[in-house]
């Protein structure tokens, strides 16, 4: 895969500042974050060309690599050849200086061709954009330049369904790590990993801290055993630690209750709901390309050619209708959550609410236009659509396996008990 890349990127609105001193701690000397204002128009033009290059690269070869179901080494240096992996990142570190719009969509585009990959890309962004919401201010300029430096792909072993990690101190400032974590996106395939252990014995202990974890550490091993119906290219395997030696400079900080690093959840949440309108937007597109190509129509229809037919046209035109009222919304979102991001530590909890209240809408949405497109473009484009050398299933198994992450039924409840009620669900990794 190969794809050519801009030379130059737009002028960025972002500009060094300093972040917590913990996660969930301000710092006293500025509590502010990097990602300052919005996207402009030729900032979005910019990194939507790049995305829409790397789709186009992907697109080649796509469905040869689902069946493969390997790790995406190849893939992932793709992204990283085009600057995609640091688009979030500062550029005065080096970084492409870019907003949290610009992120969004990029998952979105590549999730037209490659849900897999964007999957790993969006939780690269959040990984990464640890930096951002939780390293210590006088730490975060060594974490930025090592991870622009190295390009480095942001996997995680943060499941919080899973039993935590543990963090064992080893009497000289470190830790040893261990444990297991199912459903690791990106760990095997990465250079680092995102982990979150809690502290069993010294002055820390039951603490919560988050680390980074090089991929090929000693006392890692990948299990693969990532052998789901879709999102197969999306490294999820479970990882084990063994007794892995952690530095006090592995450490980013210790997990908090900060109303700026909890936007990170609805940022994520919102990530989703981008991978899933790409999803829908990239079904409806190879549907309409194969209605097109098709020659007649059903013998019982009065029209000539397929795609002249009034029942495949209502059903397109629904289609077309409904996924462009998801994009307004999620665009709209992304820049309320880019508008939040912006403020850094000013963020209150109930500025926080807000945004996931946003997010949880348009998660809800996107996931039924996402799965129900998926599905229903094969009831206008025919039986030998269903055949394996189309590959218009690869849509329908992505969306399906991945908007499994959590129940859309509790994003519902959770804008009609804000709705009714003004009440907003507990802070976790889900909501």
């Amino acid at each position: 895969m190969t794809v050519n890349i801009a030379s130059s990127s737009p002028d960025s609105a972002n500009t060094a500042s300093s972040g917590p001193a913990s996660v969930g701690a301000a710092s006293p000397r500025q509590a502010a974050s990097y990602w300052r204002g919005n996207a402009s128009d030729d900032e979005l033009a910019y990194w939507g060309g790049i995305a829409e290059e790397v789709a186009r690269a992907l697109a080649v070869d796509v469905l040869e690599r689902d069946r493969a179901n390997l790790d995406p080494t190849a893939e992932l240096d793709l992204l990283r050849d085009t600057g995609l992996v640091t688009l979030l990142d500062p550029v005065e570190f080096g970084g492409g200086g870019g907003h949290w719009e610009s992120a969004f969509l990029a998952i979105r585009v590549l999730s037209r061709v490659d849900a897999s990959i964007a999957q790993v890309l969006a939780y690269h962004y959040f990984n990464a954009g640890a930096i951002g919401f939780a390293v210590a201010p006088e730490e975060q300029e060594r974490w930025y330049r090592r991870t622009i430096a190295g390009r480095w792909v942001w996997g995680d072993s943060v499941n919080p369904v899973d039993p935590s990690h543990e963090l064992v101190p080893d009497g000289v400032g470190g830790y040893r790590l261990s444990g297991t974590k199912r459903f690791s996106t990106g760990a095997s395939a990465g250079d680092v990993i995102l982990v979150n252990g809690i502290v069993r014995g010294g002055d820390l202990d039951g603490k919560i801290l988050s680390i980074v974890v090089d991929h090929d550490a000693a006392g890692v091993e990948f299990l693969g055993d990532w052998d789901a119906l879709g999102q197969r290219l999306s490294a999820s395997g479970a990882v084990r630690f063994t007794d892995v030696v952690v530095s006090r400079e592995d450490v980013l900080g210790e997990i908090g209750g900060s109303s700026f690093s909890d936007l990170i959840t609805p940022g994520i949440q919102l990530a989703f709901s981008n991978l899933y309108l790409g999803v829908a937007e990239g079904a409806l597109a190879k549907g309409v390309e194969l209605i097109r190509a098709r020659r007649n129509s059903w013998f019982l229809s009065s029209a000539e050619r397929y795609r002249d037919d009034l029942f495949v046209q209502r059903v397109v035109g629904e289609f077309v209708s409904r996924i462009a009222a998801v994009e307004a919304l999620a665009d709209r979102v992304g820049r309320v959550y880019a508008s939040a991001v912006s403020r850094g530590f000013e963020v209150t909890a109930e500025d926080r609410g807000a945004v996931a209240i946003e997010v949880a809408k348009v998660k809800v949405v996107s996931t039924e236009v996402g799965v129900e497109v998926a599905n229903r473009i094969f009831e206008v484009t025919g039986s030998s659509s269903a055949t394996s050398a189309v590959g218009l299933d690869l849509f329908w198994r992505n969306v399906r396996t991945h908007s499994l992450h959590d129940p859309v039924d509790f994003k519902k409840l959770e804008v009609g008990a804000w709705e009714l009620n003004g009440a907003l669900q507990p802070v976790s990794l889900y909501t």
